[in-house]
């Protein structure tokens, strides 16, 4: 039995669609276990990309068995939106939707957007996809979840008491309406219980049972450790915990059982939405990397903030995820800057820290201490396979110090290192299923 949960190390966007996609290729079992359609998971292969938002990445891999966590909130519409998409090129994962995932409503999505403008210059950027709102009904314990959705009698009589409530809520609180009927709700998401039929089961026992037969399981996370509710930049961050905990919550799995935590670390920093971000690039540096690596978010399209690799932030996400492995992404990028600077400690009103505040004030008025690495020039996508065929000693020096100066700060040894957008374009120094 080997089982790998794949988590962000830093603000999301990290890359870990491909890094799934990758490791799926092994895995008997699938399972995403946080988040909901606010996180954007990108795969490609084949000239084909796939942009996968509640699914789990390792979907695209045909025959594959996937499930969806009880630590997810699901909009049933982008499932089955995805699921048509890649039906339309011969892919038919087989799908279980936990019973326990809470179901994601129109009112959740309307709450979303009220909520945010109501912030003001307090809003935290989110997608407005109802996510938040989700996990909000889900710790009050008046959510609705799909073993709820799966039995129309249970459903009506939930929704009926759960239309009211939140009608209300929107109307007063805010101002707004609803416009969709307690029945046509019930109408339109009973259609989708039909569509699904069959998908909506048990995770967690799918999961214990392949471990208990000495299968490979994968854990996947949606967004970065500095995004989880617990562990996060509060308020700042998401309404999940998208750390190797969370996976062992949001899979219903012991947290014994995971054999292999891999940190996925882009090398550089970025971020969608507001919030600290001790070294972020304002300038041409910054707006280069941004263009170079196409950071612009899978879900929003917003430009993703960029910044500096930020050793100082890993370490805590280390210490939080207890890594045992570490797969970089996006080493082209950074091809063709000359000097390429690295945190390696924080300073804030004179003193200096090894360690990220707690305060999300305290976290923003942190100045980054760098220390200056050389830089790689620009290779063609050729030339970077050519290096990549003969394992990480064929990479540029400059190369091979920038990541063991990340692996030596950590005292996490590196497992792969990615540098393009597709499956090939990895490198592999240790595979955690590899027996």
């Amino acid at each position: 039995m080997v089982v790998v949960a794949v988590i962000g190390a830093q603000w999301g966007d990290e890359g870990k669609g491909k890094i799934v996609d990758f490791l799926a290729e092994k895995a008997d079992v699938v399972v995403r276990f946080n988040g909901g359609d606010n996180a954007g998971h990108t795969v490609k292969f084949d000239s084909k990309t796939y942009k996968l938002h509640a699914l789990p990445s390792g979907s695209v891999r045909k025959g594959k068995e996937v499930a969806i966590g009880a630590g997810c909130v699901v909009n049933p519409a982008v499932v089955l939106e995805e699921l048509a998409a890649l039906k339309k090129d011969g892919i038919a994962p087989k799908l279980t939707i936990d019973g326990r995932a809470h179901v994601i409503m129109p009112h959740h999505m309307a709450l979303d957007a009220l909520e945010e403008t109501r912030k003001g210059p307090n809003a935290v950027g989110t997608t407005k996809r109802g996510v938040g709102p989700c996990y909000a009904d889900k710790a009050s314990r008046i959510g609705i979840r799909f073993a709820d959705l799966a039995d129309p009698a249970v459903f009506r009589e939930k929704l009926k008491a759960f239309h009211e409530f939140k009608t209300k809520e929107i109307r007063c609180l805010y101002g707004g309406e609803i416009s969709e009927s307690a029945d046509q709700v019930f109408e339109k998401y009973s259609e989708y219980a039909q569509k699904l039929d069959g998908a909506i089961g048990d995770a967690s026992a799918l999961a214990n049972d392949a471990m208990n037969e000495g299968k490979l399981v994968l854990l996947e996370g949606a967004q970065g450790t500095f995004l989880s509710l617990d562990g996060g930049a509060y308020p700042y961050c998401t309404s999940s915990n998208a750390t190797s905990g969370g996976a062992s919550t949001g899979a219903c799995i012991a947290p014994g059982r995971i054999t292999e935590v891999v940190g996925i670390v882009k090398a550089y920093v970025s971020r969608v939405g507001e919030g600290p971000l001790p070294t972020e690039l304002k300038d041409e540096t910054g707006q280069g990397i941004r263009d170079k690596g196409g950071e612009y978010g899978t879900t929003t399209g917003r430009p993703r903030r960029i910044g500096w690799l930020d050793l100082v932030s890993l370490r805590q996400a280390h210490e939080i995820n207890g890594f045992t492995g570490l797969a970089f992404t996006r080493i082209d990028t950074l091809a063709g800057i000359p000097k390429l600077k690295v945190c390696v400690a924080y300073e804030l009103d004179g003193k200096t820290l090894s360690r990220p505040p707690v305060s999300s004030e305290e976290l923003s008025r942190c100045k980054p201490v760098y220390e200056e690495m050389d830089g790689w020039k620009d290779y063609s996508a050729e030339e970077w396979e050519g290096m990549a065929s003969r394992g990480f000693e064929g990479f540029p020096r400059e190369v091979q110090d920038y990541l063991t100066k990340a692996s030596r700060f950590l005292r996490v040894a590196v497992y792969m290192v990615s540098f393009g957008p597709s499956r090939e374009e990895t490198i592999i120094l240790k595979n955690p299923f590899s027996r």
